[in-house]
């Protein structure tokens, strides 16, 4: 009888314990800021070092927490110089540290957007946010086709880059591109083409203006995210332009020659989609963050909080945390609502 009370008791204890931590939680609510699209982030240091599309600069904001982006310092750390290739339209910029050094890559063009290419800087500097920017040049393979959302990632000691791009030289389709790099600022091999718009909900995209296409079918912003042996390579689909734009996945292994396109596998369905229940559309063009204690998983992503809002500057940035399937692969469940209490990433 003893034994009982005192499961009993600790039970009880555990349940006001629990109920007191959660009470106690700090907590934030989405978005992050109040405009902000293409967000990227990463943890280095005790620090999240966060940027995205600002469309004529590249700014890094510097933060210990992540849901207080509003608050954290932010710094300008290069502008292009006036009349050059790569003076206009700057987008999906990402802060990558390899080799010992800071990179930044982006695309950018003259204001014309089929000049789009990619570019990268480079800084030696601990934080990023100080020392020296140093323009590196146009990166890129050997075909110079449009390219935008240029992503690096490493795989058994080797540096890629996926990134997304044209066949040819006309507008009309955006596939998923990928290369083995020389270095961080140098393709070392010939682009491979492993994703292109084949399912209904990749190809939500009708123009009406007179400056593009009548349609354009859309994979874009890859990323990856590594988890156990497995390889996903997580895109967005269908025209930003549209309430349809959402997250469609690739997987493969790390054992995998990731340059085979039979080595990726596309799931048919997309993984993270518009929520018209909870005011959240065109959801896409993410990144992937750890919390500080390195235990949990976060998503952060851009979206509108009201249909017909396009690619401007509506989209915010929005965090939350996904779950495994029993398979590894990623549940990035539905996006949540704005202005709900979430709580923040572990310490």
């Amino acid at each position: 009888m003893k034994n009982i009370i005192s499961t009993i008791f600790f039970v009880l204890i555990t349940i006001i314990t629990c109920f007191a931590q959660q009470k106690n939680a700090k907590t934030f609510t989405n978005p992050l800021l109040p405009s902000g699209a293409d967000p990227w982030v990463i943890y280095k240091n005790g620090y999240y070092y966060y940027t995205n599309s600002t469309g004529h600069n590249l700014v890094i904001w510097k933060t210990k927490h992540i849901t207080e982006l509003d608050k954290a310092e932010k710094k300008t750390v290069w502008t292009p110089t006036a009349g050059k290739p790569y003076s206009k339209e700057l987008w999906a910029p990402e802060l990558h540290f390899l080799k010992g050094k800071w990179y930044m890559y982006f695309a950018a063009d003259d204001g014309d957007n089929n000049h789009h290419r990619m570019y990268v800087i480079e800084n030696a500097s601990a934080d990023p946010t100080q020392g020296e920017w140093t323009f590196k040049g146009q990166i890129g393979d050997s075909t110079n086709k449009w390219a935008i959302d240029g992503s690096v990632f490493e795989n058994k000691g080797q540096l890629y880059m996926i990134w997304a791009g044209w066949e040819g030289d006309a507008n009309g389709q955006q596939n998923i591109y990928i290369a083995k790099m020389k270095d961080p600022v140098t393709i070392g091999s010939e682009r491979v083409k492993i994703s292109s718009p084949e399912y209904q909900w990749e190809k939500y995209g009708d123009l009406h203006d007179d400056n593009n296409p009548a349609h354009v079918n859309v994979n874009e912003g890859p990323e990856i995210l590594t988890h156990n042996n497995k390889l996903f390579l997580i895109y967005s689909a269908s025209g930003c332009w549209t309430d349809y734009y959402a997250l469609g996945m690739l997987t493969t292994t790390t054992n995998s020659n990731l340059l085979d396109p039979a080595s990726w596998k596309k799931s048919a369905e997309p993984v993270f989609k518009q929520s018209p229940e909870n005011e959240v559309y065109a959801p896409g063009h993410n990144s992937f963050f750890k919390s500080p204690n390195g235990k949990e998983d976060w998503i952060l992503y851009h979206a509108n909080s009201k249909p017909g809002q396009g690619c401007g500057r509506d989209r915010s940035p929005r965090a939350q945390k996904f779950s495994w399937n029993k398979d590894g692969s990623p549940n990035f469940g539905i996006p949540l609502k704005t202005g709900v209490a979430l709580v923040v990433p572990a310490e």
